[in-house]
């Protein structure tokens, strides 16, 4: 499969203030029961579908550059919220969801069809992928993790952490899970045999939510405390932390050079863009409701995110 196409411009600091201040935002109408929200966002690895997970039930993929409802794709089955979605990292037309109904479903949006079905036995609260696709971590509301085999269709290992455990991602590698918990810590585990590798004792309060920099350089941390702390992944010191927000922490998500990062909240608006480098925000979106996910498109300053009544919006410029 061949790579996303890479942008054509970088936007450097000087610029970014008045680059994204020129961003319009779209909007992709549910037109549905005005009750139901967006849990959960993700662009495939091409950036040409994104998939939306509802607390009605639905998974739904859009087309970015068709935003009526007509030529979005519903994924049905679910019997409970779908609390997050992620992509197969190597194949752009599939994608699993993880519902608090207690199954993770994998798909492929282009028949709209269930093409496996695996029960976990609990609430789902979170999943990832590993970078290869082979496997899928998901996270249950009582702290158990289980580990699917892609190739297999099955649950092949469980893990059952002592402390709240809110969201997992793999490394680049996929060779270590990093945790966030209740307590403040980071966990980083070894995959496969779960070791404990290392803890980052990254915020005085609950950590809810971690991203990796695409190079792999930084890890950032959202925590209760309303901070985003920066993390480098060779010496496992904090360089710097970003502090605008205030309210809780819920989501992260870095621009595809990792020039960029920005972070929502479940109980306050607005998005704030933020430059990994000095730390300097240079961009605040407005928005009419808090922010629970938020997603930048893998190969171009796109930025998507959920919230506002409409349901999704993504900000972007036709020029890029």
């Amino acid at each position: 499969m061949a790579p996303p196409a890479p942008l054509r411009k970088l936007v450097p600091r000087d610029r970014a203030p008045s680059y994204f201040a020129s961003l319009k935002p779209r909007e992709y109408r549910e037109h549905r029961n005005a009750s139901s929200s967006i849990r959960s966002i993700a662009w495939n690895n091409l950036g040409n579908r994104i998939g939306c997970g509802l607390t009605d039930r639905l998974v739904r993929v859009w087309n970015p550059e068709k935003p009526e409802i007509r030529y979005s794709t519903e994924l049905k089955g679910h019997t409970g919220t779908v609390e997050r979605i992620q992509w197969d990292p190597t194949h752009s037309d599939r994608l699993a969801s993880a519902s608090t109904d207690g199954t993770v479903r994998f798909w492929d949006y282009r028949s709209a069809k269930c093409l496996n079905q695996v029960s976990t036995g609990g609430e789902n609260i979170s999943l990832t992928y590993s970078p290869d696709g082979h496997y899928v971590a998901v996270g249950t509301k009582d702290d158990n993790i289980s580990f699917i085999d892609t190739r297999q269709n099955q649950i092949i290992k469980t893990h059952k952490e002592n402390v709240q455990t809110n969201q997992i991602i793999w490394s680049h590698g996929g060779d270590v899970l990093f945790l966030t918990t209740g307590s403040g810590l980071v966990k980083l585990r070894d995959w496969p045999s779960l070791e404990s590798l290392h803890t980052i004792d990254a915020h005085t309060s609950a950590c809810f939510c971690l991203e990796l920099e695409p190079r792999g350089n930084l890890l950032a941390v959202g925590g209760s405390d309303a901070i985003v702390s920066l993390w480098d992944t060779k010496e496992w010191t904090c360089p710097k932390t970003l502090s605008r927000m205030e309210s809780p922490v819920r989501c992260l998500s870095f621009s595809f050079d990792g020039s960029y990062l920005c972070a929502g909240s479940d109980e306050k608006m607005n998005i704030e863009i933020a430059h990994v480098d000095t730390g300097d925000y240079v961009h605040t979106i407005v928005t009419d409701h808090p922010v629970l996910s938020i997603a930048w498109h893998p190969s171009r300053y796109h930025l998507a995110y959920s919230g506002d009544p409409a349901g999704l919006k993504i900000v972007s410029s036709p020029t890029t």
